[in-house]
C-alpha cells in the first residue's frame, strides 16, 4: 500500500530525528535540565491528550463527515476542553514542585501547539498528498533539533543559558500546527454531503462508535497514566532519576508511535480490510515483533554507548531502565500494530474498557510506594512497573488478534 510505505518511511525519518534529538539533550545537557524539560513536556502532553479526547481518531474513522469541517469542529471542542482542563494542569504542575507559573505557561503552549500538530496529521491523512503526509510529520522534529543545536551554539558565545529544550519542542510543535490552517480556509456550507452510501457501505467502514463519555474516560486514564510516571519520578526520586528514566523512555517510545502512525492511523483513514485474514493476521504479528525486535537494538546501542564511555559518566544511571523499558516498549509496539482491529469489528468500545481497566491495574502498581509507603528503590520500581505493563499489553494484543 503506497499511503502505509510513504507514512512509513517519513516516520522512519521523523523518528530517527527525534532519537538524534534525544542523543543531542543526553550530550549537551544534563540529567537535572532533561528531567525538568520531561516534567513540563509530559504535563503539556497529558493537557493535549485530554483536550483531544481522541478527536484525532474520530476524524481518521468516521469517514461519513468532510475531512476540513470534521477537523474544524475537532479543533474548536479540544480547545475548548483545554481552557476547562487548565485549573487540573496547574495541580499537575504544583504536584511536580517546581515554579508554578513559568511551567504552567510552557506547558500550555507546548499543548494547545501539539494539539494542532496531531490533527494536522490526521487531516493530511485523509486529504493530503504523500509529500503533504511526509512533510507534516518530518519538519517538526527537525525544526526542533536545528532550533535547539542553534540555540546552544548562539548560547554558548553569547553565555544564555535559557530554556533551550523548551523553544525548540514548541518551535516545533508550531510548525506541525501550521499543517492545520488549511481546514479553516474551508466554509462549512461549500462541502457537499455524503448522501450515496449503502447500509451496507457504511456497516463495513472502519467507525468509532463509542459515547463521548467513554472516550473522554478513556483518554482520560491514557493521559493521567503518562504523565503520572514523569511527576511520581520526579517527586519520589528526584529530577536526575527523571531524567534518567525520561530520556530513554522518549527514545524508546518513538517506535510504539511510529507503529501506530505507519500501519493503523493509515488503515483507519482509508477505510481498507484485508481479504484474507490469516494472511492479514500473520503480517500484523510479524510487524509487532519486527518493531519488538527494533526496541532491542536501540536498547542495545544505548547500552553499548554507556559501556564504551561514549556518554557524560553522568548517565551511568540509565543502567536499571534498560531492559524494564525494552520490554515494557515492545510490547506496546504488540500492542500498536493490532490497535485499529477494535474500530473495524466494531470492537471500539470493548477495547476503551479492556484500556482503562490495563491503565488502572498500571496506575496500582505506580502509586504503591506512595499510598502504601512501600520501601521501593527506583531500580525496583521500574521493573515492577515495567512487568505488569508489558504482561498486560500482551494479553491485550491476543484479545484484539482474536477479533472477527
Amino acid at each position: 500500500m503506497n499511503t502505509s510505505r510513504v507514512i512509513a518511511l517519513s516516520s522512519a525519518a521523523a523518528f530517527a530525528t527525534q532519537v538524534a534529538f534525544a542523543l543531542l539533550m543526553l550530550r549537551l545537557f544534563s540529567p537535572q535540565e532533561v528531567g525538568e524539560f520531561s516534567v513540563i513536556s509530559q504535563i503539556g502532553f497529558f493537557w493535549m491528550t485530554l483536550a483531544l479526547a481522541q478527536s484525532q481518531l474520530g476524524l481518521l474513522a468516521n469517514q461519513h463527515q468532510p475531512a476540513h469541517i470534521a477537523a474544524q469542529h475537532a479543533w474548536r471542542a479540544s480547545v475548548l476542553r483545554g481552557v476547562g482542563l487548565l485549573p487540573i494542569a496547574a495541580l499537575a504542575v504544583w504536584f511536580s514542585q517546581l515554579a508554578l507559573w513559568p511551567a504552567l505557561l510552557w506547558a500550555l503552549l507546548l499543548a494547545f501547539c501539539q494539539m494542532g500538530w496531531m490533527l494536522a496529521q490526521s487531516l493530511t491523512l485523509r486529504v493530503g498528498s504523500a509529500w503533504r503526509q511526509a512533510a507534516v510529520r518530518v519538519l517538526p522534529p527537525v525544526a526542533a533539533m536545528a532550533t535547539a543545536l542553534a540555540a546552544v551554539l548562539i548560547g554558548s558565545s553569547l553565555d544564555w543559558s535559557g530554556p533551550t529544550l523548551l523553544l525548540s519542542a514548541l518551535l516545533g510543535y508550531v510548525v506541525g500546527a501550521a499543517w492545520l490552517v488549511p481546514a479553516f480556509c474551508v466554509r462549512e456550507d461549500s462541502q457537499p454531503a455524503h448522501k450515496d452510501d449503502t447500509q451496507a457501505s457504511i456497516h463495513t467502514r472502519p467507525s468509532d462508535p463509542r459515547s463521548a463519555t467513554l472516550r473522554m474516560a478513556h483518554t482520560l486514564v491514557d493521559a493521567l497514566l503518562a504523565t503520572a510516571i514523569i511527576v511520581v519520578w520526579q517527586r519520589l526520586y528526584g529530577a536526575e532519576e527523571t531524567g534518567w528514566m525520561s530520556a530513554l523512555l522518549r527514545v524508546l517510545g518513538f517506535l510504539p508511535a511510529v507503529v501506530h502512525m505507519a500501519w493503523a492511523q493509515v488503515a483507519l483513514a482509508k477505510g481498507e480490510q484485508t481479504e484474507n485474514r490469516i494472511t492479514a493476521m500473520a503480517s500484523l504479528w510479524w510487524l509487532g515483533l519486527g518493531a519488538f525486535a527494533c526496541v532491542m537494538l536501540l536498547g542495545l546501542s544505548c547500552a553499548t554507548a554507556l559501556d564504551q564511555d561514549w556518554l557524560d559518566p553522568k548517565w551511568h544511571g540509565v543502567w536499571p531502565y534498560i531492559a524494564p523499558l525494552v520490554l515494557w516498549q515492545g510490547s506496546a509496539c504488540l500492542s500498536a500494530a493490532f490497535s485499529h482491529r477494535p474500530f473495524q469489528t466494531q470492537s471500539a468500545s470493548a477495547y476503551s474498557r479492556a484500556c482503562i481497566a490495563l491503565s488502572g491495574l498500571q496506575a496500582v502498581v505506580l502509586f504503591a510506594p506512595i499510598g502504601l509507603t512501600l520501601p521501593l528503590d527506583a531500580e525496583q520500581h521500574i521493573a515492577t512497573f515495567a512487568l505488569v505493563s508489558s504482561l498486560g499489553l500482551v494479553g491485550l494484543t491476543i484479545w484484539m488478534a482474536r477479533l472477527r
